[in-house]
């Protein structure tokens, strides 16, 4: 039998991606009971299967990285490739969004008052809530950059120093953009402007969580001693993808914010 060698990890059976898929499946079907009967349980129990098969397999994919070795330059080099494209695809999914509103503020109709905003929408204050979410992001992007410099320099202690503020700021901005759609006047139903805004900042939010879970992992793994200065790909990744999320935020409190009170 001839064994061929491989720079690259072949990776084994895994039950995760197929779970996973179902749980998504499941999280659709219960957005749609939430939407139309208010059912809530169906969605919050496919939210935690998702949660706890996503900590299963970062769990395994720890393991063939620190305990096995599996993660071989080649796999490094495409782990790098597949985050850059990855953070591609999701630029181009927020320009979609941007395009929208711009479309419709720009290209103002008679059913829209012929006005931009819409006529009786009461757009939020963009020097209140929203200016003090983008002082938190852009302090973020500084506390996880500061968390690299440290790991790159050997010092263990300020690397998860900064990166539990990073997590914390992270937090934060979730519960301020929370108590927004709160206090907010209008919602996704409140014509274009309201589904635009709500459909773009919420997508945001649910990157935020997804980079705050990311980045928590990463702290976890700086804990456990598993992060060096020359092998930490999933954390840089993670810095990677924090600051894709630093940079839609400026633009969204930009244009939506800022050019949608005007």
């Amino acid at each position: 039998m001839m064994v061929r060698f491989t720079p690259f990890h072949l990776v084994d059976g895994s039950p995760w991606p197929l779970l996973s898929a179902l749980g998504a499946f499941g999280v659709v079907g219960g957005l749609m009971s939430m939407m139309h009967q208010h059912l809530f349980g169906t969605l919050f129990m496919y939210v935690g299967l998702i949660f706890l098969l996503t900590i299963l397999w970062w769990r395994d994919v720890d393991r063939e990285s620190s305990l096995l070795g599996f993660h071989t330059k080649g796999v490094q080099k495409n782990m790098y490739s597949g985050m850059i494209w990855f953070i591609m695809s999701e630029v181009f999914f927020f320009i979609g969004f941007f395009w929208t509103f711009f479309h419709s503020g720009l290209n103002s109709v008679i059913d829209l008052g012929m006005e931009w905003p819409p006529f009786g929408v009461m757009v939020l204050n963009p020097y209140g809530v929203p200016l003090l979410n983008t002082a938190v992001l852009i302090s973020s992007g500084i506390t996880v950059t500061c968390s690299h410099y440290s790991l790159l320099i050997s010092d263990f202690n300020s690397c998860a120093i900064w990166l539990a503020n990073t997590i914390m700021l992270g937090v934060l901005f979730t519960g301020l953009q929370y108590m927004e759609y709160l206090e907010s006047s209008f919602g996704m139903n409140d014509s274009v402007y309201g589904s635009i805004f709500f459909m773009a900042t919420g997508f945001h939010g649910f990157h935020v969580i997804i980079g705050s879970i990311f980045l928590f992992i990463s702290f976890l793994r700086i804990l456990g001693g598993k992060l060096s200065p020359s092998r930490h790909v999933g954390f840089e990744c993670a810095i990677w993808y924090w600051h894709f999320v630093d940079v839609v935020w400026i633009f969204l409190y930009a244009c939506i914010y800022g050019w949608g009170s005007l």
